[in-house]
């Protein structure tokens, strides 16, 4: 949308909080938004009215996905618990710059702590550099996002919908456009709804990546501690950018199959309920989905920033596993039972259960 019919939708979230402390300034976050804002563009062009329309069509998709979530999956979430915001692209770069900040403090201050780490001068040209790269990085995910949970932002998470997006991609698959938008609100609002519902998931998964940093040892981090951060979100080296090149203890490839199960229930189950609720109040659904997976661009920003951070394959194929998973579990189980695995930390299921449900019904059911 352009920047005067952006403005004038009346319903777009703008200069929102970017995180500029984090890891001791070797990010320039301001930055970052900066320039993303300016890589990202403005997507379609759309008439004032239209984008006026779309933003409330989108946070009424919203409120009304909600309430199907919890009849299909049982999980109880309080209405407007958490924040619904219709974002433009420069939007999403701003609350996407707090998310990746919250994410790698933790191990950005672990390689500041080091001896003989950047400081001064050296540490503020660093910051800049890779504040350009990670806005690159923001820049580009901000075109092809069409909407997300965020856990981390306090006290209880927002839900950003990326409006000029989610109008490209209906129109470049040619989908019913209020089918479509009901749709992706659903994948959304069950993530919402799974995080707002068990309440102490987002500090379980923020405190896997602290639970990480603190394995670090300085010895074992390369001497060029910016350019593997920077790596890291790029994917950049060879294996994808992962910290698992310097990161490979036992303990530390405890948490991230800690994580990767976890990631895979998160997205399995939404894509479940999707399938689930669609056919009863979208009426194209089957065409939606035939069309998006040859395209597939919705997947969640956190999925893929954890995946990224700690360097989990992104394959398409553990969100399939993620969904056999759920499937398997209730369809063995029921939903009723299925939902223990939201009562404690220790019923989420590790990256081999999610390979075996039976094995997580025999350990939890």
């Amino acid at each position: 949308m352009t920047s005067r019919e952006r403005c004038g939708g009346r319903g777009y979230r703008r200069g929102m909080s970017t995180h500029s402390s984090g890891g001791r300034g070797m990010v320039d976050w301001n930055l970052a938004v900066s320039l993303g804002s300016r890589i990202a563009g403005d997507g379609p062009v759309v008439d004032r009215a239209t984008a006026a329309a779309v933003v409330a069509e989108l946070r009424a998709d919203a409120d009304r996905s909600t309430g199907l979530v919890r009849e299909f999956t049982g999980l109880v979430a309080a209405e407007r618990t958490a924040p619904v915001l219709v974002v433009d692209r420069p939007g999403w770069v701003a609350a996407n710059a707090d998310g990746f900040a919250t994410i790698l403090t933790p191990i950005a201050d672990k390689v500041a702590s080091r001896k003989g780490a950047p400081t001064g001068l050296a540490l503020a040209i660093g910051s800049r550099v890779t504040g350009a790269e990670v806005g690159a990085v923001l820049g580009i995910l901000a075109g092809k996002v069409l909407g997300q949970f965020d856990p981390f932002h306090a006290p209880t998470g927002r839900l950003l919908l990326v409006a000029p997006n989610i109008v490209h991609i209906e129109r470049e698959l040619g989908v019913d456009p209020h089918d479509f938008r009901l749709w992706v609100c659903l994948h959304e609002e069950t993530h919402r709804v799974q995080f707002t519902a068990t309440p102490w998931l987002a500090d379980h998964l923020l405190g896997e990546m602290h639970a990480l940093a603190d394995t670090l040892e300085p010895s074992g981090l390369l001497e060029d501690g910016l350019s593997r951060i920077t790596d890291v979100l790029k994917g950049a080296r060879e294996g994808g950018g992962s910290l698992l090149d310097v990161v490979s203890t036992p303990e530390q490839k405890e948490i991230v199959d800690r994580v990767t199960g976890v990631m895979s229930l998160l997205e399995g189950h939404a894509d479940v309920v999707m399938d689930g609720v669609g056919p009863s109040v979208i009426p194209t659904v089957k065409e939606i989905r035939k069309r998006f997976n040859r395209r597939r661009g919705g997947v969640g920003v956190l999925d893929k920033v954890l995946r990224r951070v700690i360097g989990l394959d992104a394959k398409m194929a553990q969100y399939r596993d993620g969904a056999k998973f759920v499937r398997a579990v209730v369809d063995k189980a029921g939903m009723a039972e299925f939902n223990a695995v939201w009562e404690r930390a220790e019923n989420l299921p590790s990256k081999a259960e999610i390979a075996d449900p039976q094995a997580w019904i025999a350990r939890v059911l």
